[in-house]
This record gives structure tokens, C-alpha cells and sequence, in this order.
């Protein structure tokens, strides 16, 4: 079974810092490209980072500098490290699949997507 499975997320304060996890089982992980999405109330769906099969990654402009994503093969799950967080990162986040090698952001091509995981980030 392909499943696609996000922990990590709650309640920080403006600064702080969470780590999201994206655990893929029924699958290799790294024979993919994962990417991180986030939708916020009243928001259009966003990319946030994504990792490609060599281990490349990308980030969005809103996130550079603060958010480092990563893959651990042993365990078969990717990271979202995120830093120095502010109230606009709040959203449910997501991570999926797609087979291409390139970080697309087209949600069609995303085949396997996570449940979401709620990040609030609120004084």
C-alpha cells in the first residue's frame, strides 16, 4: 500500500522552529521527487520545497534561508526542517510524489499525496 504520512506539525510561537516529517511506505522514496506543499485558509495551495531523486532541492523565495528539506534513505522519509517561523507559515502541510525528475509544481502530476499535517505558528 502507498501511503504517504506527515508528523511533526503543532503550535510555535513566532521564531521558533518545528521539524515535519513525511514517512512513504509501499514505496522507495528516493526513487521519486518529493515535495512539500502548504494551504493556508482563504490561500491558494503552495509549493513550498521539494527534493528530487538525486538528492537535489529547491525551496520557494518565501522560505529560503528558513526552511532546509532532506531525505534520510534508511528510514525512507523526508524532513522539513523549518526555522525562524512567522504567522504566514501557518497552513496544513503536505508532502507527495511524482515520478518526474524535476521539481515540478503541478499538482496533477503529484500521483500520492499525505493526509497534511497542521502547522500554527501564533503568539
Amino acid at each position: 500500500q502507498v501511503q504517504l504520512v506527515e508528523s511533526g506539525g503543532g503550535l510555535v510561537q513566532p521564531g521558533g522552529s518545528l521539524r515535519l516529517s513525511c514517512a512513504a511506505s509501499g514505496f522507495t522514496l528516493d526513487r521519486y521527487t518529493i515535495r512539500w506543499f502548504r494551504q493556508a485558509p482563504g490561500k491558494e495551495r503552495e509549493g513550498v520545497s521539494c527534493i528530487t531523486s538525486g538528492g537535489s532541492t529547491y525551496y520557494a523565495d518565501s522560505v529560503k534561508g528558513r526552511f532546509t528539506m532532506s531525505r534520510d534513505n534508511a528510514k525512507n522519509t523526508v524532513y522539513l526542517q523549518m526555522n525562524s517561523l512567522k504567522p504566514e507559515d501557518t497552513a496544513v502541510y503536505y508532502c507527495a510524489r511524482t515520478p518526474l525528475i524535476v521539481c515540478t509544481y503541478l499538482a496533477r502530476h503529484f500521483d500520492y499525496w499525505g493526509q497534511g499535517t497542521q502547522v500554527t505558528v501564533s503568539s
